[in-house]
């Protein structure tokens, strides 16, 4: 796409729109924060562009209840909305359909402003005993995305280094020891879970289209660059790459990377 149709692309869409899946306590609120540089939680608004209370959002969420059509957005970075799916993974039904229903119209909706670009699917590590469960099964099997790639995000994987130690602890290790030798062991087992993430999840219907382990979330300041890149990398539209770059304000060293593709 030549420059001037890609700024033309660019101004028909006004923010990049992503939609976060995953349980609760997968870490989505942090990434979200650390993509956008902030601490502050995001504002909520409805379908009609209306702000939602957030005491509200949270009542309906402990009955059970959630709206995947409101929209999440940080006042750091207006440039990204999100979208929570927050519901169907406890199991319901109801909310699976409503979930599917919202990917399939947001894919080919006519405005191209209101449609999804991307979703991140997070997979907590913290949870190793239980990665990947039916939630994550169904959805990859029945939920045809079209052309807005998947992309799973093995999230709190720094959790793995307290396992590593407690694990060579347990086998007689001193903990000095234990520390020191934690990083080659961890990097293993981070290997080890994404072969495993990837042989249950690349034989469904509609496996995701990239995965990756993200770690140092937690810390304020955080490098998404990698994050940011593999979405961008599954883009199937230079203009739809060019809004993810523009969007990220302070990445330089994406910018750089597909400058240097062109």
């Amino acid at each position: 796409m030549d420059p001037a149709k890609a700024k033309e692309y660019i101004n028909r869409i006004r923010r990049f729109r992503i939609l976060v899946m995953g349980r609760a306590n997968a870490g989505k609120t942090t990434i979200l924060q650390r993509v956008c540089n902030t601490t502050e939680k995001p504002e909520i608004r409805n379908g009609k562009g209306e702000k939602v209370d957030a005491a509200v959002v949270q009542g309906s969420l402990m009955r059970g209840h959630h709206n995947i059509e409101d929209e999440l957005v940080f006042r750091s970075n207006p440039g990204f909305v999100f979208h929570d799916s927050c519901g169907f993974e406890s199991g319901s039904v109801e909310q699976f359909d409503m979930m599917k229903k919202f990917v399939r119209d947001r894919a080919k909706i006519a405005v191209v402003d209101e449609r999804i670009h991307a979703i991140w699917f997070c997979i907590p590590l913290n949870e190793s005993h239980r990665m990947v469960m039916a939630a994550e099964r169904k959805f990859f099997d029945e939920c045809d995305t079209g052309h807005v790639p998947v992309i799973v995000l093995l999230t709190k994987a720094d959790t793995l280094s307290l396992e590593v130690v407690q694990e060579l602890t347990g086998q007689g290790m001193s903990i000095d020891d234990a520390m020191k030798g934690a990083a080659e062991v961890e990097k293993k087992k981070l290997d080890d879970y994404l072969e495993m993430v990837k042989g249950w999840l690349n034989k469904k219907s509609f496996p995701p289209e990239d995965y990756l382990p993200l770690t140092g979330m937690q810390q304020e300041g955080a490098d998404c660059t990698p994050l940011l890149s593999c979405t961008a990398n599954a883009l199937k539209e230079e203009g739809l790459q060019q809004l993810l770059i523009s969007t990220q304000q302070s990445g330089l060293e994406l910018c750089m990377e597909f400058a240097i593709k062109e």
